[in-house]
């Protein structure tokens, strides 16, 4: 049942260096992973690992127990972006933790940017795991 759309969102995208994109990565079946604060600490230091630095720019992350919101600018090609960050985290908790595939989003140029990377940040004050964002460690966004 996931495969199907997973191929559909592959078969429409695009990797437009220069872009912006609005990212989500989910872990296999949900599992709060990132529940443990080692594991959501390297999960937040991916982001900034240099084959990661290499294919784009980090605007934004919030690292949620069980799934990832990214926003970046590409550099290289999106699928080996979000590739290189998987494998990086997959490297350090285990092998086959995410589930296949992402969700993508290219931002139009007139999106305001920090606008995107404040409803990213504010994830854990939705999701109720935190009252203030000041309590939840692990996200950062370049405009602080």
């Amino acid at each position: 049942m996931d495969l199907p759309r997973s191929h559909a969102l592959r078969k429409g995208r695009r990797s437009i260096p220069g872009y912006c994109y609005l990212i989500t990565v989910v872990t296999k079946e949900r599992f709060p992973w990132f529940s443990d604060f080692e594991y959501a600490a390297m999960a937040c230091r991916s982001f900034y690992s240099d084959s990661v630095v290499a294919q784009s720019d980090t605007l934004a992350h919030v690292v949620m127990p069980d799934h990832v919101h990214w926003l970046l600018q590409l550099k290289g090609e999106l699928s080996e972006a979000v590739r290189l960050y998987k494998a990086s985290v997959s490297l350090e908790v285990k092998p086959g933790m995410w589930q296949r595939g992402f969700h993508d989003r290219a931002l139009r140029s007139d999106e305001d940017l920090r606008q995107v990377a404040r409803y990213i940040v504010a994830n854990p004050l939705r999701a109720g795991l935190v009252e203030d964002i000041g309590q939840y460690p692990y996200w950062n966004a370049v405009w602080l």
